[in-house]
């Protein structure tokens, strides 16, 4: 019967290549994108981002991870393609609606997984293989490990810690221990909460959530991201004193610790209140968050240029 319904939606599909077309760019999620200018936190840490050089390799990693990222993606929905069609809103998406034959998706997952790997290989073989230990990772995400209680939430979390990794892979710039603490459970921090967010709305409104979620209680999520709070702030205080040492015992490292502290402090308000759904939603209202990103970006770059 699955194989009678997706024959029929590939052929309804491939009558329309303009539809095929516009759900190939809704299915690679472009708007996620963003989660990559992560790979320019090594180079802007380490005062090195005006570099051409730098840039250069840092953009090529950024071009690697939407491409990988997006190949996921077509994994991803292709796998879910049945769940997806029983599923309010996530039947719309271009696999579950016939829009996109699932032959075509799997093709197009394979051309971009290549890809990523193709164009990092020119920065260096070192975001080559960052590349696809992710991909590898993602892989094993989509394909069951998603259903694995814990697993699924460092699994998520350590897609952020390697687009940072990246960025540093790609220009052959050292990372301070400090740094990937940092960044590892800052990415823990906003997954757990974004997960507890997902947990209070459906004990609110018995909303349909995730089924790796039935596996979680409130109280748990909120344990973890609760200690993933007090560690990054702990390791971002002994990163800025590393800076601080290492920039000529410039004070501006330890200046950004304030807005960096109100700021994660600022956001476990709304994780507490069950609103973290989704990191950039909340950054793009939040206008006191916004000011505080502000402040802390600046006094970091006053920091490491100065």
């Amino acid at each position: 019967m699955s194989g009678k319904v997706d024959e029929a939606t590939d052929q309804a599909a491939a009558k329309a290549p303009t539809g095929v077309l516009a759900g190939l760019v809704r299915t690679a999620r472009p708007r996620q994108w963003i989660k990559n200018i992560l790979v320019l936190a090594a180079p802007f840490t380490a005062s090195r981002l005006t570099e051409t050089a730098v840039l250069a390799d840092a953009g090529i990693a950024f071009v690697a991870f939407c491409l990988a990222a997006s190949a996921v993606y077509f994994v991803n929905d292709t796998l879910d393609v049945e769940a997806d069609r029983a599923h309010p809103k996530k039947r719309n998406r271009p696999i579950a609606a016939g829009i996109v034959p699932t032959r075509l998706a799997w093709v197009i997952s394979v051309v971009l997984f290549l890809g990523a790997l193709g164009v990092s290989f020119v920065a260096s073989w070192q975001l080559a293989v960052v590349i696809g230990v992710y991909e590898v990772v993602q892989l094993g995400y989509c394909f069951g490990l998603k259903h694995q209680t814990v697993i699924d939430l460092c699994i998520v979390a350590s897609g952020f810690l390697m687009r940072a990794i990246a960025g540093g892979a790609a220009a052959g710039i050292p990372l301070s221990q400090w740094f990937l603490l940092v960044t590892a459970f800052g990415s823990l921090f906003m997954v757990s909460g974004k997960r507890y967010a997902e947990i209070k709305l459906f004990e609110k409104t018995g909303a349909k959530i995730r089924a790796s979620l039935a596996k979680y209680s409130a109280t748990y999520l909120r344990f973890v991201w609760a200690t993933s709070a007090a560690i990054v702030i702990m390791t971002y205080g002994m990163w800025a004193f590393e800076i601080r040492q290492d920039h000529h015992d410039s004070a501006w490292s330890s200046v950004s610790m304030i807005p960096f502290v109100i700021a994660v402090l600022r956001y476990a308000v709304d994780v507490d209140g069950g609103t973290a759904g989704a990191p950039e939603d909340i950054a793009l209202k939040d206008r006191v968050l916004q000011i505080l990103g502000v402040a802390w970006v600046a006094t970091l770059a006053l920091a490491v240029y100065i």
